[in-house]
């Protein structure tokens, strides 16, 4: 099996987990009003709560929401009709109403399913009960491309082209397995789901743009490379105005696209982690699913090492997209 990193010990429920990359200390708990040791403050802060709740939501988000500001699009995971692991409507109807000049954004899947055209994925926002503000589909008047800096398969990556519309982003994630990313956390949500449905997400996905029999032709570490300079292009456009919040409930090995054929969640629910850097975010998310008892973490973990989902991490490092070196601040 391949390790993440060293481990910490840290009190999750009552119950002592092995949490890797907390800093290296010994202690169970981070003060959130503590002042990081000298040796830690270039570490990135991921905030953490228990509390997975309208409140817990908020009150996280405003411990990393200083620079949200003007138009401000909350990016989500609409999900296949029904899904039984989407996030909590009340907690994304409480945190819409939190943030000024808010809105949620998606965009039209590349599979063929219930969001894969503008039409059919607005009825499944409805039935899915996403409806309670707008929901802009970006990708439904066509896409743009934007820039990536550094990236050595794309120089430039297809998005909706209502991304443009928003001074700020909110990327609020359910964290969970994924069939080909082995696991989808913040990386995810803003890459494969800022990707407009007919280029974007093809160009991630294929070797190719000219055969239909090279829709899933990419796979393995070369998908995770492709998915991070994808995400690369949307953190390089909204700078220091984009945030990241992972949720760590329902996580089963399966997307939110798989709808009700999920896979039963094994794994216990977590919390909520935030940040401002998106590496530290999804790498804090990933060390407690590994800190777990095997008979929980066992299949997650075979999901995303199978997939070699940990080169998503690996990747957005060596991209400078972030640091997976953190402290966890626990905010309960």
């Amino acid at each position: 099996m391949k390790r993440v990193k060293e481990t910490a010990l840290f009190v999750l429920g009552g119950c002592v987990l092995a949490l890797n990359g907390c800093g290296g200390g010994a202690a169970s708990k981070v003060d959130a009003q503590a002042e990081p040791l000298a040796a830690e403050r270039e570490k990135a802060i991921v905030y953490f709560t228990e509390d997975i709740s309208p409140e817990g939501l908020v009150k996280i988000y405003d411990k990393v929401g200083a620079n949200i500001k003007g138009k401000t699009a909350i990016k989500i995971h609409t999900g296949e009709p029904n899904g039984p692991n989407i996030i909590p409507r009340d907690m994304v109807k409480a945190l819409q109403a939190h943030v000024p000049d808010s809105n949620l954004v998606e965009t039209n899947t590349y599979y063929k399913g219930a969001r894969h055209n503008t039409k059919d994925h607005l009825e499944t926002i409805k039935t899915n009960g996403w409806d309670f503000c707008e929901v802009d589909i970006m990708d439904a008047d066509g896409a743009v491309m934007l820039p990536i800096k550094g990236g050595k398969h794309f120089k430039e990556m297809s998005v909706g082209k209502n991304l443009l519309n928003y001074d700020s982003m909110i990327a609020l994630t359910h964290f969970k397995g994924h069939t080909m990313g082995g696991f989808g956390g913040s990386l995810k949500n803003i890459s494969i789901g800022c990707a407009d449905g007919k280029i974007g997400k093809k160009m991630m996905h294929e070797k190719s743009m000219q055969s239909e029999d090279e829709s899933w032709s990419v796979s393995g570490a070369a998908f995770q490379e492709n998915m991070a300079e994808g995400g690369k292009a949307v953190t390089d456009f909204f700078g220091d105005n984009i945030v990241y919040i992972n949720v760590l409930r329902n996580m089963s090995v399966d997307c939110d696209c798989a709808g009700v054929s999920a896979a039963e969640p094994k794994t216990r629910n977590i919390g909520i982690l935030a940040s401002t850097d998106i590496l530290a975010v999804d790498q804090a998310s990933v060390d407690m699913v590994y800190a777990l008892p095997d008979e929980e973490s066992h299949d997650l973990k075979e999901r995303i090492e199978t997939r070699e989902g940990l080169r998503q991490l690996s990747y957005m490092k060596e991209l400078g997209m972030g640091n997976d070196e953190y402290e966890l601040v626990n905010i309960d």
